[in-house]
């Protein structure tokens, strides 16, 4: 029974080689311009425009705990009092924050390094402020 199975399918594979039975070649759909005008239009997502808003500086109202880590004396404690204390509509909003004598002498020392723009849905989804799952 299995001998003739394998000669069946040999002998149907052997009549479609014959016979030209196979398998047409894809076409490439033809697409008109107002698809390649979206093409070569500059793509941007929120992440990217927030980050151009900001001006190289940190943003207080979609950054995460870690980004604070560049400036001693402000990770972790200080950090997250920022970041769940948000959001804010300027940078000193954050001296309005239940902070010690040390963190806000600390947040001064630091503060030209950050500025304010409208919390974006991309950035602040989720825990990823807090713990953004990058671990060392």
């Amino acid at each position: 029974m299995k001998q003739l199975a394998q000669r069946l399918f040999s002998l149907a594979l052997v009549l479609a080689l014959v016979l030209g039975i196979s398998v047409q070649s894809a076409q490439a759909l033809s697409l008109q311009s107002p698809l390649l005008a979206v093409a070569e239009a500059e793509i941007r997502n929120e992440a990217d425009a927030q980050r151009i808003e900001a001006g190289g500086k940190l943003d207080l109202n979609n950054i995460g705990v870690r980004a604070f880590q560049q400036f001693p004396g402000m990770y972790p404690y200080l950090a997250s009092k920022i970041v769940l204390g948000g959001p804010y509509d300027s940078v000193d909003d954050v001296l309005k924050l239940d902070l010690s004598d040390r963190q806000r002498e600390v947040f001064e020392q630091y503060k030209e390094n950050f500025t304010v723009t409208p919390p974006r849905d991309a950035l602040n989804e989720g825990d990823d402020r807090i713990n953004n799952g990058i671990y060392r």
